[in-house]
């Protein structure tokens, strides 16, 4: 019996900390609501799982009806193959000798597709799969509005889709672009109109590409940042919607979305050296504090928290007795994505106990 069965069905006082938690209750209800969108707006959802990192809770989201999923690395791909998962868009360039060999190995267990912005990496690419018999399958990525990587909009795509289709070692399957200008905007008319200008960038560079007949049939874009937006532009396929299974304060102070937070992470008082100050074992190795802090549950007057390498301080305005060395506390989580990937595993919770512990054996997965 491993200690995973030993914890099932206990409470959260009887964890070890710091521990990572899930509250399936509101995790359920996230995907139901990311699954019923997409469906009401007949938009596939192929969940990007960089934020998530587990298979057991991708299975979940394929078992809702998720189409397939997105990994940001070819590392967290490997994993999610060898989980049984197939359908599988690596949303980055894959480039160099190592990394090519790799992906190419990948699709003897999945059928891979990866984004291209550039013909000398389509030229890699496809004389990889050409020696190794293989029809690689492949998106353009659009720079809608990041202004990180990708193609300009509109010519330089049809542009290179006939570049792409020179090649019989690779398969143009479609499009993506991520209109990630638009997540911060608090004003919700600016927000939905920035989202429906870049996607529709988007979308009329998939029919340019369909005009100069190459075959479109993937046309994705979206996050929770732009949720339920993205869901509603036409001529999309697909959204990648990920870290709203979780919510968390970074996507509710800071992008204006309402998904309930489910992610928390667990900690215990080491030490209440004033009246007015806590010292919990967990710090920045637990949870991350650079897209937004974390926030403690049920603590009134906290005046700053502050996070170590291996403590998290909680200022108080005001002497608390209340709580005590040994004692619990919960955070809720700041950010998902710089979170969930420093844990061996997470907790899932329902109505306070222990129902499933999943290993996150995606995490360090960063080549």
């Amino acid at each position: 019996m491993d200690s995973s069965e030993i914890r099932i069905g206990r409470s959260k006082a009887d964890l070890d900390t710091p521990a990572l938690l899930v509250d399936l209750d509101i995790m359920d209800a996230n995907i139901r609501r990311i699954t019923e969108t997409c469906r009401a707006h007949g938009v596939a959802w192929r969940p990007h799982i960089k934020g998530q990192k587990a298979p057991d809770i991708v299975r979940k989201e394929v078992q809702a009806g998720a189409i397939g999923i997105t990994c940001a690395k070819l590392g967290e791909a490997e994993i999610m193959a060898a989980a049984g998962f197939k359908n599988i868009l690596i949303a980055n360039q894959i480039v160099g000798a190592i990394k090519v060999r790799r992906l190419l190995d990948l699709c003897e267990s999945a059928d891979p597709i990866v984004a291209v912005d550039g013909t000398e990496n389509v030229l890699e690419l496809a004389k990889a799969a050409h020696s190794r018999g293989r029809r690689l399958r492949v998106v353009i990525e659009v720079n809608i509005g990041m202004n990180r990587a990708g193609v300009a909009p509109g010519l330089p795509v049809r542009g290179l889709a006939a570049a792409i289709a020179e090649h019989p070692g690779l398969q143009l399957v479609g499009l993506m672009g991520w209109e990630s200008h638009a997540v911060m905007l608090a004003d919700p008319g600016e927000k939905e109109r920035t989202i429906r200008l870049a996607i529709g960038e988007l979308t009329a560079s998939a029919d340019a590409c369909r005009q100069a007949g190459h075959r479109i049939e993937i046309v994705s874009c979206g996050g929770t940042g732009t949720f339920p937006v993205c869901v509603q532009q036409p001529g999309i396929t697909e959204v990648q919607v990920g870290g709203g299974i979780f919510g968390d304060l970074h996507y509710r102070n800071h992008y204006h979305v309402d998904f309930p937070c489910a992610l928390s992470l667990l900690a215990t008082v080491t030490s209440r050296p004033t009246p007015t100050r806590i010292v919990l074992d967990a710090g920045k190795k637990a949870m991350s504090g650079d897209a937004a802090m974390p926030e403690p549950i049920g603590i009134a007057g906290v005046s700053n928290l502050r996070l170590s390498a291996e403590h998290a301080t909680i200022e108080l305005t005001a002497p608390n007795n209340t709580v005590r060395v040994g004692g619990r506390v919960e955070l809720q989580v700041g950010y998902g994505d710089t979170t969930v990937h420093l844990h061996d595993e997470i907790v899932g919770m329902r109505r306070g106990r222990v129902e499933v512990i999943w290993p996150i054996t995606a995490r360090g997965k960063l080549k």
